[in-house]
């Protein structure tokens, strides 16, 4: 094997690692509703720009955001005016579930 093709192969086998490494961090989100408790206040009453405790909690929460909108208890939580503002202020788009 010639000494580029090395390269590239141990290159090209470390970005895989990486990439597997970020799906698996992706994977292991604990889906709890209580760790948007920094967002109550913006979602609440609409107080904003929201902390970034919670825009950062909602970015980790986002695998999660289609099953709380399938709860009937959370929905109108997460699907109200103010939800979508903080949403939007924390750059974070609703997967379309």
């Amino acid at each position: 094997m010639k000494k580029g093709s090395s390269i590239f192969a141990i290159f090209f086998i470390a970005m895989l690692v990486i990439l597997l490494g970020e799906l698996l961090v992706v994977e292991s989100v604990t889906c709890n509703v209580m760790e948007l408790v920094p967002c109550a206040p913006a979602i609440i009453s609409g107080q904003l720009p929201p902390s970034e405790a919670c825009c950062a909690k909602l970015k980790e929460q986002v695998p999660c955001l289609c099953g709380y909108l399938k709860d009937p208890t959370l929905k109108p939580y997460v699907d109200s005016p103010n939800a979508q503002k903080v949403f939007q202020a924390c750059g974070v788009t609703i997967p379309k579930c």
